[in-house]
């Protein structure tokens, strides 16, 4: 710690590097009032100077301007207003003056060629980058020359011939390739899925009304592979038969891959991959085969056997440097102008993300959206599909690059989204050596993603790992980290700090990360506000939601004071049993205020007609949220989508849990659109509510209203409705309207908090040495640390 001292700085010294971005502070980043201060709601103006005006930090904080008599408006909360946003002050004011002069620099491209050991044997992708292969799943080796055999069950015994059950289970056909089950050759329909329960006999169950009970020691093979219209058969079911009710079918059969659409899988149509293989491939089930020439997870990346005129607009427009024919030189270089933060996106082993997409057993697991018969998008509720959504943002990005040496920040695309989901569901992903864990088995596979680029790529040890970044998208985001990769920023939806709930909070046993060894976690928190940022949950495009703009409806539309729908735990009939549940949060506050009765009959001991905690969804959930002022932003096994479904509908967010971050909040001013409150003040959370006069009531909502779009995740989705208009013509409801929309949403708001970081850290000040060098002239700053 030091002391910061007051400078003076020439005006014609300041005017030589207006034009420069500067170093300014990463702040130290604490917790909002747990009440916010409303006392005074007039506008304040807060001067920006050149010099560090108050205290000492631990990290030196400079300021900058263009002009030294503009002003920077804050709001009430000494928040900065820029791009409709309240930012903390020391972030915002940096953005308000100095984003927009950041300068255009030249990137010099590498668009490789390295050849692959026998083009892949037809049997994989080749990174031309490492001259690597990319194996379909499946295969292996150095030239995916080997054979791999998934197999769908566990070893059998007398007792359970197919084994123990497991997600992969098959009494049909077993492809080996994926370890998935389908009717197989000597059926009419060979790859019609033969998925789980579909396979085995039913008996129905001895309680009345609870579920049909599979044995999975029997098969049902009669039934399955009948060719008699009376039997409830399956892999010789002629669909329009079927349909017409013509023949019978067995219920517990579905179509549960990717690829396949209709009740019995008869319609082909496009899978899921990553950006749809960019238009320069063919996705198969999850993985991008490449047209010649192209590369990368989505077919973007492009070697010197592609055409100019077919790069994406991340590359052009470009001067390309043609190398010298008369040698083999494999690649050539192009030069694109470009502005920081410039990302390099790893193009990892596939194992560690597209292959479980390609090998999921449930088509809506870990992804965004599917496609139905028409192959128009069809969006999901899978709250984890932010990974999906931002890998792909940032793959088509203009701020990735492909020179690491240029770069500021390195993306590790892990999909802990489709690991856990798939966590024990073949043999070959088995817990057993993980105890039982789907936490322990994730952090292995980000422990190999950090062993593959330490290996094959020189970038780790420039910074160690403070650069790069991981997206962690489960229930407790990156609580189970590998300690090797804890230097790096964590992309997470759960800043739980550890301060107060400093365990595992998920009820959910198989995601406790308590019993992890220390030699393989280390003893990090789940979530550091000095690196980590907590990003957006995934919410589909809803059209009516935006056409009708609930989000803006006025104070005087919103009738209900404080509105929550969710869990409320075991006291309600299909309520979650453990008490662990929430934290005890959710359980609290329908004690308090419960809206309708408990299994005992009981209200909530303050309940209001004016309140609603409901456990029943509504069929209007949405217009519940527009008609509220206050919603409930608590916890379920780790973090919700409740804090989006507040925000989208313009309903004042009230967070109650106690020391855990939720989006934006280290970078975002909170108290400006948010209330929390204490965990321990759940019995007087109506009082405090009630407190609020309407001229407060209203800044906070007109707040609400300019900051919604950065929880949208809009880049994707525009970047869907271009694929869909150009692919298949299609411009579906959801596509106008989230075109209409302009605002900075997750993606460039990401991207703004890490051209922030990347500015304030001390690292950028050996990166940049020409930059920091002319602040030297405006400013006196001997007093810093010595470089390291």
């Amino acid at each position: 710690m030091f002391p910061i001292k007051t400078w003076k700085c020439s005006p014609s010294l300041i005017a030589a590097v207006a034009s420069l971005v500067v170093v300014v502070s990463i702040v130290h980043l604490l917790f909002s009032p747990l009440v916010p201060s409303l006392d005074n709601l007039r506008a304040k103006k807060v001067q920006k100077s050149c010099f560090p005006v108050d205290g000492s930090r631990e990290r030196v904080s400079y300021g900058f301007a263009a002009n030294l008599s503009q002003w920077v408006y804050a709001d009430s909360r000494k928040a900065v207003i820029y791009r409709g946003a309240p930012w903390r002050e020391e972030i915002g004011q940096w953005l308000l003056h100095c984003h927009s002069a950041t300068s255009t620099i030249d990137v010099v491209e590498k668009i490789s060629g390295n050849r692959c050991k026998n083009d892949c044997s037809g049997q994989g992708i080749c990174n031309h980058e490492l001259g690597q292969c990319r194996c379909f799943h499946g295969y292996a080796g150095e030239e995916c020359s080997e054979r791999l055999h998934f197999k769908c069950n566990h070893p059998g015994s007398p007792e359970q011939p197919y084994g123990p059950w497991v997600v992969s289970i098959c009494a049909g056909y077993c492809d080996t390739t994926r370890a998935m089950c389908f009717c197989g050759q000597g059926t009419k329909y060979p790859n019609r899925p033969l998925a789980e329960a579909c396979g085995f006999q039913t008996e129905l169950p001895s309680i009345p009304d609870d579920p049909i009970v599979t044995n999975w020691a029997k098969p049902d093979l009669d039934n399955i592979f009948t060719t008699n219209i009376s039997k409830p058969g399956w892999c010789n079911v002629n669909p329009e038969e079927a349909y017409s009710s013509k023949v019978r079918f067995k219920e517990e059969c579905d179509c549960k891959y990717d690829g396949l659409w209709g009740r019995f899988c008869e319609m082909p149509v496009q899978s899921t991959c990553i950006n749809q293989c960019s238009g320069h491939g063919h996705c198969h089930g999850g993985f991008c085969l490449c047209d010649g020439g192209w590369y990368g997870a989505d077919c973007s990346i492009p070697s010197i056997l592609s055409t100019v005129h077919d790069w994406p607009q991340w590359l052009r427009p470009a001067t390309v440097n043609v190398p010298d024919t008369r040698h083999s030189i494999p690649s050539m270089s192009a030069v694109v102008k470009k502005k920081r933060p410039l990302i390099y996106v790893y193009d990892l082993a596939p194992e560690l993300n597209i292959h479980l997409l390609e090998g999921r057993h449930y088509k809506f697991e870990c992804v965004n959206r599917i496609y139905n018969e028409l192959n128009a998008t069809f969006w999901t509720e899978e709250l984890y599909g932010s990974q999906m959504a931002l890998y792909e943002s940032i793959l088509a990005s203009p701020y990735r690059t492909l020179n690491g040496e240029q770069a500021d920040y390195f993306f590790v695309p892990v999909f802990d989204s489709c690991i856990i989901t798939r966590a024990d569901d073949a043999p070959h992903l088995s817990m057993r050596d993980h105890g039982g864990l789907r936490s322990s088995m994730t952090l292995e596979f980000y422990k190999k993603a950090y062993d593959h680029i330490v290996d094959q790529y020189p970038y780790w040890n420039r910074s160690a790992g403070r650069d790069h970044f991981w997206s962690f998208s489960w229930d407790e985001g990156a609580c189970y980290a590998p300690k090797e990769i804890w230097s790096s920023m964590m992309l997470v939806h759960w800043g739980n700090t550890n301060s107060k709930h400093n365990h595992s909070t998920t009820a959910y046993l198989l995601d406790n990360w308590d019993t992890i060894p220390s030699d393989k976690r280390g003893n990090h928190p789940c979530f550091d506000p000095q690196k980590d940022l907590v990003i957006p949950a995934w919410k589909k495009p809803n059209p009516d939601s935006l056409r009708l703009k609930l989000w803006s409806r006025s104070l005087k539309e919103r009738t209900t004071l404080f509105y929550f729908n969710g869990n409320l735990g075991s006291a309600y009939a299909n309520g979650r049993p453990e008490s662990t549940y929430s934290m005890g949060i959710r359980q609290n506050l329908a004690k308090e205020f419960g809206s309708i009765p408990d299994m005992e009959g009981k209200l909530g001991r303050q309940h209001s007609d004016d309140v609603i905690v409901t456990p029943l969804r509504s069929n209007d959930y949405y217009e519940k949220l527009a008609s509220s002022i206050f919603c409930g932003v608590l916890p379920g096994d780790g973090w919700s989508g409740r804090m989006e479904d507040s925000i989208f509908h313009g309903c004042i967010p009230v967070v109650i849990q106690d020391g855990i971050f939720l989006p934006y909040e280290n970078v975002l001013d909170y108290n400006s659109f948010a209330v929390r409150v204490r965990e321990d003040e759940i019995p007087n959370l109506m009082q405090i509510l009630r407190a609020f006069n309407e001229t407060e009531i209203e800044f906070l909502l007109a707040n609400v209203r300019m900051i919604w779009q950065r929880f949208f995740y809009r880049d994707s989705i525009v970047l869907e409705a271009e694929r869909q208009e150009i692919g298949y013509g299609h411009v579906a409801d959801w596509a106008v309207e989230a075109l209409k929309l302009s605002e900075e949403d997750v993606l460039s708001t990401f991207l703004e908090v890490i051209l922030d970081m990347l500015l304030n850290d001390a690292l950028a000040r050996r990166i940049y040495p020409i930059l920091t060098n002319k602040l030297n002239e405006c400013c006196n700053r001997s007093h810093l640390p010595p470089r390291e």
